[in-house]
């Protein structure tokens, strides 16, 4: 090797060195930014997290409360009486009303008997004697329609028991729309009528067949007999003025309107 070369080679070692050096601070440099960049700050950010707390509001709650009388939109419920049932009396009441608040049509008619085919006759059967499938299997006695307690209740206060449920009686408003309500509710009345209808109840020229003549017609076995109740079936208390629906005004003492009996099963026999 020549003096030449040896001192090209010494020229490279101090190079090779310097890089050596210079990566060796640009990765301590890499590290310390990462670092500076995984602070507290990072996790703590100043946001509102779902059922926490918070420093942020006088009141240290992080959710907070809806502003007062804002409707969302799309529910402004401006008829009230759709949506309840009652309207404000001025004695400071709720009180029923004996009306719907839209028309009833056919179709109207024809979804509320599907409704209550479906969700009400297990209970109070399919004519509404309140003879019902499970009624019939020991559960608790179910409303007749067809008595003079609920003849004489306003149509409101069928949408209110189901909207509110009572007795025994569960609530149906998750089961069934405000609009499906009133259609069961004016089903329940169409029920009624059929009981007590009279000719000049039917427009001129219309027939009007009887169940039985119905019945044989279709082929089905003859079913319209005379309805039979239950031996712990509802009956019919005297009135009492100081019972009535829950939240309602008190019963007017000659109108049963909006009283309810309890139910009180006749006894059958004694067991041993």
């Amino acid at each position: 090797m020549t003096r030449d070369q040896g001192s090209e080679i010494r020229d490279q070692r101090p190079t090779s060195g310097r890089r050596g050096h210079y990566f060796a601070a640009v990765a301590v440099m890499a590290v310390l930014i990462f670092i500076s960049g995984c602070r507290q700050d990072m996790h703590n950010q100043p946001k509102i997290r779902s059922q926490r707390g918070s420093e942020m509001f006088a009141d240290h709650r992080g959710a907070r409360p809806q502003v007062m009388n804002t409707v969302a939109r799309g529910q402004l419920h401006e008829d009230s009486y759709f949506y309840t049932g009652v309207v404000q009396g001025a004695n400071g009441y709720r009180q029923e009303k004996n009306e719907m608040p839209f028309p009833v049509t056919l179709d109207v008619l024809k979804r509320g008997q599907e409704r209550f085919n479906i969700y009400c006759t297990p209970c109070h059967s399919r004519v509404g004697n309140g003879l019902g499938e499970i009624v019939q299997r020991g559960y608790k006695p179910a409303a007749n329609y067809h008595d003079q307690v609920r003849l004489s209740q306003p149509v409101s206060h069928y949408f209110y028991v189901m909207t509110h449920g009572y007795g025994a009686m569960p609530d149906y408003s998750a089961q069934l729309t405000p609009a499906d309500r009133w259609a069961v509710a004016a089903y329940i009345r169409a029920l009624q009528l059929s009981q007590s209808a009279k000719p000049e109840d039917v427009p001129a020229g219309v027939e009007v067949k009887s169940l039985r003549e119905v019945a044989a017609a279709d082929g089905h076995p003859e079913f319209a007999e005379p309805w039979t109740l239950p031996t712990t079936a509802v009956q019919a208390y005297p009135h009492d003025a100081k019972q009535g629906t829950p939240g309602m005004a008190p019963a007017n003492p000659a109108d049963p309107a909006i009283k309810i009996p309890l139910s009180k099963p006749e006894k059958t026999g004694t067991r041993n």
